[in-house]
């Protein structure tokens, strides 16, 4: 018997998105696997739709997965989206699903560590302190301040044309409201959001900026979220600097935090040359995959 698929109302809502939720069922009602599928609702990505599957080990294999997906990309197609992107740990179940399901590999990405009890704090002193002429670092813990804020915004582009080889994600268009409402989402879940930034001496304006987000806690691993550049400002060993410095400011600020979460393109070379040479070790890779519907 075919699972049964209900719609949810989605717990999450979004700034910039929303999110359809679907529960397949078996005939008594137990539980067997949950789909969700976010539809982008900010400028630069109305195109774009992103899945996620999950479904009990115990139960694949016997279209559980199908139906979901089935429901899934239907409804993407009602809203008028172009593409349906979803990632999946290589070699996992999901990778071989989405493989099957006529999704194509559009993007590879490595995900690496820095454990921090293992921290040779005389090297990324050393590279938080070295200078670099007519540049300066700057933090802030949380939303940007003001006088910064306009600036900020316009550094964004920074990660326009970060390598995402042949994905679908369009353009994320940065303002003022959208860089407070991202700090806001964060600090609303019980995080916190710490960003170092560059400034350039010469007119103050913003040229780079490297964002951490830690537990609520202070213990186990943060997150790194967007490092940049500007490209006229790039080949300074800008990157490097400002996440030397964010490492620095994390290790003194939070004692319990064992580790630092990075993710990566495999076709970003620089990115990936200054996390190994801060001392990042890879832990597994993934996949990034695409319907064009």
């Amino acid at each position: 018997m075919p699972p049964r698929i209900t719609p949810l109302t989605d717990p999450e809502p979004a700034a910039s998105s929303r999110r359809l939720a679907w529960l397949a069922s078996d005939a008594e009602g137990a539980p067997l696997g949950s789909a969700f599928v976010r539809l982008f609702t900010d400028e630069g990505r109305h195109h774009l739709a992103e899945l996620e599957i999950a479904v009990h080990r115990a139960e694949r294999r016997h279209g559980v997965g199908g139906a979901l997906l089935d429901a899934a990309t239907a409804a993407a197609r009602a809203d008028g989206r172009r593409s349906l992107v979803a990632q999946a740990t290589t070699g996992s179940p999901g990778d071989l699903f989405l493989a099957a399901r006529g999704f194509s590999q559009v993007l590879a990405l490595t995900y690496a560590r820095l454990p921090l009890p293992d921290l040779d704090l005389a090297q990324i002193y050393g590279i938080a302190e070295r200078p670099h002429p007519g540049y300066e670092l700057t933090h802030w813990d949380g939303v940007v301040p003001s006088a910064l804020a306009a600036g900020f915004a316009l550094s964004r582009r920074a990660m326009d044309d970060m390598p995402m080889e042949e994905t679908d994600h369009g353009t994320v268009v940065w303002d003022v409201d959208r860089v407070v409402a991202v700090a806001e989402v964060v600090l609303k879940r019980g995080e916190a959001l710490h960003t170092v930034a560059v400034l350039d001496r010469s007119d103050g304006s913003v040229v780079g900026f490297s964002e951490l987000v830690v537990p609520g806690d202070g213990r186990g691993d943060a997150q790194h979220y967007g490092t940049g550049v500007l490209p006229e400002h790039r080949g300074h060993g800008l990157g490097l600097w400002m996440k030397a410095e964010s490492i620095r400011l994390a290790r003194e600020r939070y004692p319990e935090l064992t580790g630092l979460l990075t993710d990566t393109a495999d076709s970003n070379a620089p990115m990936l040359a200054i996390n190994d040479a801060l001392g990042y070790r890879p832990t597994h890779r993934a996949v990034e995959y695409q319907r064009v519907l």
